[in-house]
C-alpha cells in the first residue's frame, strides 16, 4: 500500500506543476545559454572585423603621398570590402541579441513559475545563469565598444591627415612656378 499512496502523491497536481516548472525552467536555461553563446560569437567576430578596418585604414593613412593611385584604389577597395563585413557581423550581432533577449525574459518568467511551484532550487539556478550570461555579454559589449570608439577615432585622425596632405599638396601646385606649368 506504500507503494500505491507514493505513485498518487507522484501525481498530484502540485507535483506534477513543480515537474512541468522544473523543466521550463531547464529549457530555459538551454536557450540562454545558446543564445548567449551564439551572442558572444557574434560580438567577438564583430569586433575582430573592426580591429581588422581599423588596422588597414591606419595602413592607408601611412600610405599616403607614398603609394601609386592604383595602389590606392586597392587598398580603398579592401577597406570597402572590410566595412560591409562590418555591417554584416552587426547585422549578426543585433540578430543573436533579439533572441538573447527573449531567452532572458524566458528565463525569468520561468525563475518566477519555479519559485511559485515550490522549486526554488530551479528558479535560484535560473536567475544565478542569468546572472552569468549577462556578465559574459557585458564582457563581451565593452570590447565591441571599446573597438567602435578606436575607429571614430581612427576615422577622425584619417580625416585630418587627408585634410592636411590636400593642404600639402595645394602648396606645392601653389610654390611652382607658372612657367613649369604651361603647356608650350
Amino acid at each position: 500500500m506504500c507503494w500505491f499512496s507514493q505513485q498518487v502523491e507522484s501525481l498530484s497536481h502540485e507535483s506534477l506543476i513543480r515537474r512541468a516548472s522544473s523543466l521550463v525552467a531547464d529549457s530555459a536555461n538551454t536557450y540562454l545559454s545558446q543564445t548567449t553563446l551564439a551572442l558572444v560569437d557574434s560580438l567577438t567576430q564583430y569586433s575582430k572585423a573592426l580591429h581588422t578596418l581599423i588596422a588597414l585604414q591606419k595602413r592607408y593613412m601611412n600610405s599616403m603621398g607614398k603609394i601609386t593611385p592604383a595602389e590606392e584604389d586597392s587598398i580603398w577597395q579592401v577597406i570597402i570590402g572590410q566595412r560591409v563585413e562590418v555591417g554584416d557581423r552587426l547585422d549578426e550581432c543585433k540578430r543573436f541579441e533579439g533572441n538573447w533577449m527573449n531567452a532572458i525574459h524566458l528565463c525569468e518568467l520561468a525563475a518566477e513559475a519555479a519559485y511559485s511551484a515550490g522549486v526554488e532550487h530551479a528558479s535560484t539556478t535560473t536567475r544565478s545563469n542569468l546572472q552569468v550570461a549577462q556578465s559574459q555579454v557585458e564582457q563581451v559589449r565593452k570590447l565591441s565598444l571599446d573597438a567602435e570608439r578606436k575607429l571614430a577615432e581612427t576615422k577622425v585622425e584619417e580625416i585630418k591627415r587627408t585634410a592636411a596632405f590636400a593642404n600639402a599638396m595645394e602648396r606645392m601646385t601653389e610654390d611652382i612656378p607658372e612657367a613649369y606649368l604651361r603647356e608650350d
